[in-house]
């Protein structure tokens, strides 16, 4: 059973309410799921971290049980930098100006954008399996358009995406991405990610994350790109059967970023904490400072 040194709590960060497990002790650690999971992706390996760190783990807004704000014209309410707003009050209702994160997918967009607007908050920064947004846009060509075609989708105007995944969210959301292929997912958190995906509010509230991704997130990377980069430490972890390595060159471009950055490909696809724990937990640990 995952999260057992963990408790769950509902937290008011002002422009949402999210569900949240936190537990252990030690440095802050905040943890950053991704599209289309919640905070359950960490069960593998949350309590195990939980030995050395004070784990918090939240849904991001708009997915699992966090609610959902009110969608805005420039989809900023779903925004990279909206929801690192949520991260920094989150993690100081429970004490803690400064913290380490580790960011999966999505959670790994907010976590750069929170490193770049909130300097001071992070000690180590950890980005599983993605890319700078705005690059990603910017090297857009067939391989992406076939292979991460769910970003066009998803960034179509409401309500055509929505209406299509509503009428059978698991084909979409899971048969669909998984292509053939058995999911990863433990089962209590399979459960979960299914759960909220019947929900039509969670659905609209991922295709807005994702329609931001494709207007507001790129405008505020561009705005930034040479003008600021992240200063703390940054890990970057890819999946090396997946689409990273193959299309970009990982750390070079990681390193437009930021200047401390160093990683590594791990022998997996997408779910990096899902279809490799034990290896992900080391890295983590690694790059954390954790004791040996």
């Amino acid at each position: 059973m995952a999260f057992e040194r963990f408790e769950l709590s509902r937290v008011d960060v002002g422009e949402a309410i999210l569900r949240v497990r936190h537990g252990g002790s030690g440095p802050p650690l905040l943890l950053l799921h991704g599209y289309p999971e919640t905070h359950m992706m960490w069960g593998k390996i949350a309590d195990d971290l939980a030995r050395d760190f004070t784990v918090i783990a939240p849904d991001l807004r708009g997915y699992g049980e966090s609610t959902q704000p009110a969608t805005v014209k420039d989809h900023e309410s779903y925004s990279k930098r909206a929801m690192a707003r949520d991260a920094i009050a989150l993690m100081r209702h429970f004490g803690h100006e400064r913290f380490n994160l580790a960011g999966h997918d999505r959670g790994g967009r907010v976590a750069y954008r929170l490193a770049l607007d909130h300097p001071d908050a992070l000690i180590r920064l950890s980005i599983l399996d993605i890319m700078p947004t705005a690059d990603v846009w910017k090297r857009a060509n067939k391989a992406f358009a076939l292979g991460y075609w769910h970003w066009s989708f998803l960034a179509q105007p409401a309500p055509f995406p929505e209406s299509l995944i509503a009428h059978d969210p698991d084909k979409f959301l899971f048969e669909g991405m998984m292509r053939g292929a058995t999911p990863p997912f433990a089962p209590d958190a399979f459960e979960d990610y299914r759960k909220a995906a019947r929900d039509p509010a969670v659905i609209h509230a991922m295709c807005e994350d994702y329609r931001a991704g494709a207007s507001y997130d790129v405008a505020v990377d561009e705005a930034d790109r040479g003008v600021r980069k992240i200063g703390c430490p940054v890990q970057i972890l890819w999946g090396g059967k997946g689409a990273l390595g193959a299309w970009y060159d990982v750390l070079g471009l990681w390193r437009d970023w930021a200047d401390d950055v160093t990683g590594q490909a791990i022998d997996c696809g997408h779910f990096i904490p899902e279809e490799k724990p034990a290896e992900t937990l080391a890295a983590l640990r690694g790059f954390f400072g954790a004791p040996p």
